[in-house]
């Protein structure tokens, strides 16, 4: 390979002073670049004990009429999302309102029971929760099915930001 003779004049460079900064240039690792590992996920049996707790909780509100209660386990803002039949609705005014006439005085509501629950970590401030409702009066089940939902761990507690329900055929 044929390097070119350089020289400043007034200074005399070495002749091959192209190609020692060619293998240099070569030899260099470049910048270091670390990367954090990734933040240790949390622990999926407590994450379930604690979910668990809040839906229990949630459940027992229901059952006593206080729709608040209730829906306190949501998101208050108006990203919060619910799957409705087919189509999403967006808002906690929403998810408030399409349970209010279950809460309305003087109007029949089932109670309410929570089976198969399971709480799965996504991340360390998400988690996934799937389950089935039970709605039932008088020891008869009068609809069912499985949920699933994405809560985000909130300055106040852990809250809903999706809601997926589904009620089994009848």
């Amino acid at each position: 390979m044929y390097f070119m003779h350089f020289q400043i004049p007034g200074c005399p460079l070495p002749r091959h002073l192209p190609a020692i900064l060619l293998f240099l240039a070569a030899c260099h690792k470049g910048p270091q670049v670390y990367i954090d590992p990734a933040p240790p996920s949390l622990d999926p049996q407590r994450l379930t004990e604690v979910l668990s707790a809040e839906f229990m909780q949630s459940a027992a509100r229901w059952n006593a009429g206080d729709l608040q209660g209730f829906l306190s386990l949501y998101a208050r803002d108006s990203s919060t999302m619910y799957m409705s039949g087919k189509r999403f609705e967006h808002g906690f005014a929403w998810i408030e309102q399409h349970y209010a006439s279950a809460f309305a005085p003087g109007s029949p509501r089932d109670s309410l029971r929570l089976e198969e629950f399971s709480a799965r970590p996504l991340g360390t401030t998400y988690a996934l929760v799937t389950a089935r409702y039970v709605l039932y009066r008088n020891g008869v089940t009068t609809a069912s099915g499985p949920f699933s939902v994405v809560l985000q761990e909130q300055t106040n507690g852990w809250k809903i930001i999706l809601d997926h329900t589904s009620s089994d055929p009848r």
